[in-house]
């Protein structure tokens, strides 16, 4: 009778593995292989060798991969890639923002471990959380509460007030890895601060690490509803101004993530992309999170589908209804027909650096079959009722060379298509606001009594904004809101329309100097005019890439840089593998801030 086979120890093959599994960045020391592809182990037994015919092995092998994408490009592109774009600014002029979401760099994956440890579910009953973390939906839902610290020991404090002396702006930070190490560096303390953007990269980062294809998903004109009537109601005093605060708003622009997975606990054809939104909005079961949600239930209008289908659905569908209010006290429903919610929205390509639009996930065509039936199953009866129709039209266009520093105008395009004289008044105001709607100081504006209006008639009547009036009352976001009402006493009419001006900062110019190869010392030039008719002080680059030590991330420049002059630095680099990156590039100083560049690097062979 042949000995016994007893095992002496298993071969995790740690680097053929990890090659082939695309996780070697991820972890050194430990297997890391991804769901649904084959690895190798080599067993090793005491005394002698296995006999298939004498031997006898029983394997128990288990899978739970809800995640699979079928496409290889795809899951390059949202599991392992490390740079990408969120997109911002408005509808109008939308604004590329690169982004270094680092999942494999030093630490993360064990930081991500950390972030599921602490979670409030692990703490109450370890054992049922961690039985339940082979479920992404679980797992998209503990990370969407778990980024923002609103209920927990999260990763980021979120602040929109302009007011961030005590930490780091939002619009400073150009990548993950920063905010994940300090959270963990500082004892799971809150990293100051975020908003929805950075919030949305951070569980990005998150859920690539874990193996979850995630991307970033950026709403134009997208609306936060309270109270799920899917009504935003502005109620503004004679001037169109906004009165009272205001808790329901049209957000400039609102980012999220999604995660593709299917979707067991729901009926068949929910799988895929489902939104998950880590910005503290709304509580979702008593927790600030919200989804994952099926793009595909907000498309349809079903509104009863886990999670919180209701809330996103009204982000990217909500009906916006503005009262104006009369020398009597009485309100009267204006007519504005310049903002729609739910437009463009986007995400990075596959595999290129250009801007995806996926607003066809989300919505049917605007006037279709398909549409009207899905605000019929969600009861949105704003969007079924007929419009008013008026002779009269008004928009806000924008002028030329919308630069950050310069001087330039807008414009009220009126139009009346009626066979009748309109005599009206007009008020132009253009205010500063920050990307989620609240408004800033005043920085220009006109107001004409007697207007005429002929028949068949179009006029187009300008604004002028000035660099003094904006420069100081400005956010990092350079956004304008420039607001028209155009009142006709004799009919006791009102048209209000608004646009979002964004102003261009000046770009950031990134050279590389010597031929990029692994492993061997690179110097990246970069440089920015500045675009004021002030001088720039405390101006400083942070760069983000593959090879920088904390003290090269920084690279501060001698002031002052005046008027038109270049801000110059040189940042030391050291590639340490092969292949396709990003420099990401960020300046600040006292009058420009979060001045984004970026540039690819293609590494050869040392």
């Amino acid at each position: 009778m042949a000995e016994e086979l007893v095992l002496e120890r298993c071969d995790l093959e740690l680097e053929a593995n990890s090659s082939y599994h695309h996780t070697t960045d991820l972890c050194q020391d430990r297997l890391v292989v991804r769901r649904g592809q084959a690895f190798r182990l080599a067993l090793h037994f005491e005394g002698r060798g296995y006999e298939a015919s004498v031997d006898s092995l029983t394997f128990s092998v288990e899978t739970a991969d809800e995640v699979y994408l079928e496409l290889e490009d795809e899951r390059r592109e949202y599991v392992l890639t490390q740079q990408g774009f969120i997109y911002q600014g408005s509808a109008r002029f939308i604004k590329s923002t690169p982004w270094n979401f680092g999942q494999f760099e030093d630490g993360i994956l064990d930081i991500c471990l950390t972030l599921l440890d602490v979670n409030p579910k692990f703490l109450k009953d370890a054992s049922r959380d961690c039985s339940r973390r082979n479920s992404p939906v679980y797992v998209g839902r503990v990370v969407s509460a778990m980024v923002n610290c609103n209920d927990d020991q999260g990763v980021l404090l979120g602040r929109w007030d302009n007011k961030y002396e005590d930490g780091i702006s939002p619009m400073s930070w150009i990548g993950s890895v920063d905010i994940l190490r300090r959270w963990k560096n500082e004892s799971c303390q809150r990293v100051k601060y975020g908003q929805c953007w950075v919030f949305a990269a951070v569980a990005c980062t998150v859920l690539r690490c874990l193996g979850i294809p995630t991307r970033v998903v950026t709403n134009y004109n997208s609306a936060h509803d309270q109270n799920s009537n899917l009504l935003i109601e502005y109620f503004r005093n004679k001037f169109g101004e906004l009165q009272g605060d205001k808790n329901e708003m049209i957000w400039n622009f609102h980012c999220w993530v999604e995660s593709w997975m299917t979707r067991p606990d729901l009926e068949p054809g929910y799988e895929g992309w489902q939104a998950i939104d880590p910005t503290p909005q709304e509580k979702s079961e008593g927790t600030y999170c919200c989804g994952p949600v099926p793009v595909r239930a907000i498309k349809e209008g079903d509104l009863s589908t886990k999670y919180d289908a209701p809330f996103v659905f009204a982000e990217v569908n909500a009906d916006v209804v503005d009262w104006i209010q009369q020398e009597d006290g009485s309100m009267q429903k204006s007519i504005n027909n310049s903002l729609t919610v739910g437009l463009k929205i986007s995400t990075k390509s596959v595999g290129r650096d250009e801007r995806e639009d996926i607003t066809h996930t989300y919505k049917y065509p605007e006037g279709s079959a398909e549409e009207r039936a899905a605000f019929t199953r969600a009861n949105h009866l704003n969007k079924l009722a007929e419009k008013e129709e008026t002779g009269l039209a008004m928009r806000i266009r924008a002028g030329q060379n919308m630069n950050m520093g310069s001087d330039f105008d807008v414009f009220s395009h009126i139009t009346n298509n009626t066979s009748e004289n309109h005599i009206c008044s007009l008020l132009l105001c253009a205010r500063t606001v920050s990307y989620n709607g609240v408004l800033g100081p005043e920085c220009g504006t006109l107001q004409l009594l007697d207007l005429t209006l002929e028949p068949f008639s179009e006029k187009s009547i300008p604004l002028h904004i000035l660099y003094e009036k904006y420069c100081e009352c400005l956010t990092e976001t350079n956004l304008i809101k420039v607001r028209g009402l155009l009142v006709e006493p004799a009919t006791n009419s009102y048209l209000l329309a608004e646009r979002d001006i964004y102003l261009e900062n000046p770009e950031i110019k990134i050279r590389i100097l010597g031929e990029p190869k692994q492993r061997r010392k690179l110097v990246a030039e970069v440089s920015l005019q500045n675009p004021l008719t002030v001088p720039l002080s405390g101006c400083a680059f942070t760069v983000e890439g593959a090879g920088l030590t904390e003290e090269q991330k920084t690279a501060e420049i001698s002031d002052p840089v005046g008027p038109g002059e270049q801000a110059k630095a040189r940042v030391d680099l050291l590639p340490l593998y092969m292949g396709r990156y990003k420099l990401v590039v960020d300046f600040e100083s006292d009058k420009l801030k979060a001045v984004k560049g970026y540039r690819n690097v293609i590494i050869g062979p040392s």
